[in-house]
């Protein structure tokens, strides 16, 4: 009889004995073994990812089904179609800013432990190996899930790659462990998306109640990069990045952050057009008035990754840039901005008639039917679900990048509201600022989450994701990672950053056009300095640098986008009460890093914001940004 191949791999003892009891494991051998076992079995169009409960019931948890273009699945309970941002619990005695688990649930994780393992073990198995991040750097790691939620293990090899059972060697020793186990979602967590981290040694466990992947398989793999760079000294930044290529051959590289919902792939996008080939650069929500722009032919794009990006020691370069790689093979894509055919025909066509299977989440689908990324399913009649998804493998993307990358420009992302004189809001950011390193070291500390978060259930106008705009997925302190970032900045000097907008421009309504015609602009003109009199400080000091006049291809962008102030819908008065919004903000997100461990570069950088410093405050701090005038004074960073 072959002996079952998980029985040679090093495994903690808990596992193992699951493993031996469980009524049958199958060791992933291939990604198309996971679609095959998605429905159940191969000949199977759909199926209920369903759980008995000690009470009785019977829990429909989603539903899958088998379509021309991949699997789709569909979740029971809109909660469950959104990353609830308050999943994370730690239930280790490590440095941690995060809820402890006998804090928050009232009992030690080690009984809940115990009740997982024995659940599982009752369970028949999909065990899945996988590498986490760039496979030059990242850790053997292991996932052990349902085989009735089997979709969930295909995630996780869209997402992180997989192992092929053929190729494991013997003694596998995996640092990351998932366990999956969703009817504890119901028996103990009140119905929440609950994920639980145990940063043992060897092994940072992750203990997924719920069949969502984003809290667990894309952040919960997150999470354990981001605690091995706090212990070993690096990042793991939140980003996309893309090489851009003008039309007369001109490169330069752009890595942009934000929160969820921050247009990180809507960077990796060609700007939507319309049918006469315009793009509408936005749209008065008071006038009604609309603007369009004439661009023949933009930039071509080489994308290089789309939501978490290394920022290793080992690829690191001595040009006083930052060099970054993708640590995932596979891209979780919100295509809630998908409305109607012809939107993005570029998506639109690999999503349809991919190479390879995909895996589609909260779109309407029927099996053996097409999945199309327009057709969202409904939270509630006539309501879309505003995060419909697909896993796309970075091996199907167009012109991808797969080697590190040195940054130009690192771009900030922040979703904005509509800012009017009668009601006052902080969307007073033009169509992009040039920010100072002290400055865009702040902005993110406290990486708004920002306006109408499509990804994000149950969040507030203008709640912050901290550090980096990665603290929900962050297992450790705040302060560790603010120090990290700015040392990160420092040993960088020749990054340029900036801050761009999206969904609207004061008054007006521009969804991602601001940052599409910003990478253009920026990629045209190159990295070169701006002239004086081409840029002015912004009214409001935490928006940097405004500029004074903008043409792209000839054209002139209108001064009201470049500084909001001079819209007459808001005029200096509306602006005010706007920056007073976003001080506010700042101040209140600021104070808590202000503790004893906290660099003493980055305490003077925060008491200048507390002081409202202004624009040259910032710059004697920690120098001019790249994009400044070279006659002007220079200042040596500290």
């Amino acid at each position: 009889m072959t002996r079952p191949i998980w029985q040679g791999f090093s495994l903690p003892a808990e596992l193992r004995q699951t493993l031996d009891s469980s009524p049958r494991v199958c060791v992933a051998g291939t990604v198309g073994e996971l679609f095959d076992l998605a429905c159940g079995d191969p000949g199977r169009d759909s199926m209920e990812v369903a759980y008995d409960l000690p009470n009785g019931r019977r829990f429909i948890e989603a539903t899958v089904a088998r379509v021309r273009n991949g699997i789709a699945v569909n979740y029971t309970e809109p909660y469950m179609r959104r990353r609830d941002p308050d999943t994370m619990t730690i239930a280790d005695d490590k440095p941690s800013d995060k809820p402890r688990f006998h804090e928050r649930f009232g009992q030690p994780f080690p009984d809940v432990r115990k009740d997982t393992f024995d659940w599982l073990s009752k369970q028949e198995l999909a065990v899945l190996a996988f590498r986490t991040g760039w496979d030059k750097i990242g850790a053997e790691s292991l996932a052990v899930v349902p085989m009735n939620a089997a979709f969930f293990a295909l995630a996780l090899a869209l997402l992180q790659g997989m192992i092929p059972s053929k190729e494991i060697r013997e003694g596998f020793s995996p640092e990351v462990i998932i366990y999956v186990a969703p009817p504890f979602r119901h028996t103990l967590f009140q119905g929440k998306q609950i994920v639980v981290h145990n940063r043992q040694d060897p092994v940072h466990e992750i203990f997924s109640y719920n069949l969502y992947p984003g809290p667990s398989a894309k952040k919960g793999i997150y999470a354990s990069l981001i605690h091995t760079g706090e212990e070993e000294g690096w990042v793991t930044a939140h980003c996309s990045a893309v090489q851009v290529i003008t039309p007369y051959d001109n490169v330069v590289t752009i890595m942009h952050e934000g929160a969820s919902g921050g247009g990180k792939s809507e960077m990796l996008e060609q700007p939507h057009r319309l049918p006469d080939g315009q793009l509408l650069k936005g749209r008065n929500l008071v006038t009604g008035e609309k603007r369009y722009v004439e661009i023949p032919r933009t930039c071509d794009l080489h994308p290089v990754c789309d939501d978490m990006a290394m920022c290793h020691p080992a690829i690191q370069q001595p040009d006083g840039k930052l060099w970054v790689v993708d640590a995932e093979k596979g891209w979780f894509v919100r295509v809630n901005h998908i409305t109607e055919y012809g939107v993005d025909s570029n998506l639109e066509k690999l999503t349809a008639q991919p190479p390879r299977p995909l895996l589609f989440l909260n779109i309407d689908a029927v099996p053996r039917g097409r999945a199309l990324i327009w057709e969202h399913v409904e939270d509630r009649p006539s309501v879309r679900c505003p995060n419909p998804r697909v896993i796309i493998p970075r091996s199907i993307v167009p012109d991808i990048i797969d080697e590190p990358v040195g940054i130009d420009i690192r771009s900030f992302g922040i979703r904005t509201p509509p800012c009017t004189r009668e009601n006052p809001s902080y969307g007073i950011v033009g169509l992009f600022h040039i920010l100072p390193p002290a400055l865009a070291w702040l902005w993110r500390l406290v990486a708004p989450r920002g306006y109408a978060n499509p990804s994000i259930v149950g969040t507030e106008k203008m709640g912050s994701e901290g550090v980096g705009s990665y603290w929900p997925f962050t297992t450790g302190r705040k302060v560790r990672q603010a120090n990290l970032l700015l040392e990160q900045i420092q040993r960088t000097p020749k990054v340029r950053y900036i801050l761009v907008p999206n969904q609207h421009v004061g008054a007006w309504e521009v969804g991602f056009m601001a940052q599409w015609l910003t990478r253009d602009y920026l990629a045209r003109r190159g990295i070169a300095r701006f002239k004086e009199d081409q840029i002015v400080p912004a009214r409001c000091p935490l928006l940097g640098y405004a500029l004074r006049s903008m043409r792209i291809e000839g054209v002139r962008v209108a001064h009201a986008f470049l500084e909001v102030n001079t819209q007459p819908e808001i005029g200096d008065d509306g602006y005010d009460q706007g920056a007073a919004i976003l001080r506010e903000f700042f101040l209140t997100h600021l104070k808590g890093f202000l503790e004893s461990d906290l660099s003493p570069l980055g305490r003077r950088i925060i008491q200048c914001c507390l002081e409202d410093g202004s624009l040259a405050d910032y710059e004697k701090l920690l120098g001019k940004s790249e994009l400044t005038p070279a006659d002007s004074p220079d200042v040596s960073p500290d």
